[in-house]
């Protein structure tokens, strides 16, 4: 199959790589953009973003994504679905491969790929996917109205999901691993305030159990103490909270990543150590992960490969 050619490549379809192809188009870039796995990225599975500016009365997170997608396509992006399995960045131009075999031969790319929700790596979770399983309040909590759903976790997301949750759910447990939350004060006081939610501290899962679906898990407490004790929690969804990790496997080979799988970035730019390859967003931001700071980055990353196509002449 014949090589397709780009002056710029935007790899990711969240707030990121949307932001970057609309910087791109009006550059007159004609970029290029794979939506990957999850067309719209993260925001697409929340239901109201609140905190993004110019929103008052906030939006949908799809309406907003599908928003900045018509704004790329109206300057000009070829946005297409599809992912990025395999890079070359040993030389430019960049030849990277799709999971359909076709290969693009970029000048420059914006990796803008995102991170991946965490699971515990238990065989139940995948077991019960989508029978009581889910990485997302969000998106599922709506088919456990009533009902007793536990969240893992003990950060800021963790809290979240479990505030989300105990508005729809008759109670809501949240299984933490260490004896503390490691949630902001703001999110602790919220937790506590809510009465619907119980906090069970030093717990692991050890696994999930039901018939058609999920009816409860085996859970542990202080284990590996002496007096670990064993025991099942009837519950009826069962709600991941624990991280994220980025989605730069494809990408190793070549880049700088920190020990989780962050793309490393020259500190206060989206560049990394390879000219003309950018970072944005979620897949190089261990710290910060909001919407707003990931279309900065996007734009950021536009304007760095305009300006490095013009010093070499493409």
């Amino acid at each position: 199959m014949a090589r397709e050619h780009t002056r710029c490549l935007i790899i990711g379809s969240g707030p990121a790589g949307y932001t970057a192809a609309i910087y791109a188009g009006r550059a007159n870039l004609s970029p290029m953009e794979y939506c990957g796995l999850q067309m719209g990225g993260q925001l697409t599975q929340t239901t109201t973003v609140e905190n993004f500016p110019g929103y008052p009365q906030g939006v949908d997170g799809n309406q907003m994504m599908m928003d900045l997608r018509e704004q790329a396509e109206r300057f000009g992006a070829d946005i297409r679905d599809g992912i990025i399995v395999k890079a070359d960045l040993s030389k430019a131009p960049y030849v990277l491969t799709t999971d359909r075999g076709n290969e693009i031969e970029a000048d420059t790319v914006i990796i803008a790929t995102g991170a991946s929700a965490k699971y515990l790596g238990l065989e139940d979770e995948k077991k019960y996917n989508g029978q009581g399983v889910s990485a997302c309040a969000t998106c599922d909590g709506f088919f456990y109205r009533k009902k007793t759903v536990a969240v893992v976790g003990g950060g800021d997301t963790a809290c979240e999901e479990a505030i989300y949750l105990a508005g729809l759910c008759k109670k809501v447990y949240m299984i933490v691993r260490k004896s503390f939350l490691r949630a902001s004060d703001v999110m602790k006081k919220r937790v506590a305030d809510n009465e619907k939610i119980e906090i069970l501290y030093e717990h692991n899962t050890l696994g999930l159990y039901g018939e058609k679906g999920v009816e409860g898990a085996h859970v542990v407490k202080r284990k590996g103490q002496p007096d670990e004790q064993k025991y099942d929690l009837p519950i009826d969804g069962f709600f991941l909270a624990i991280g994220h990790k980025p989605n730069t496997d494809v990408f190793k080979e070549w880049l700088d990543l920190d020990e989780i799988g962050y793309i490393k970035v020259i500190p206060g730019t989206p560049r990394t150590k390879i000219d003309g390859v950018f970072a944005a967003g979620d897949c190089a931001d261990p710290t910060y992960r909001q919407a707003i700071v990931a279309a900065g980055t996007g734009c950021m990353a536009a304007l760095e490969a305009e300006r490095y196509l013009n010093v070499i002449g493409k």
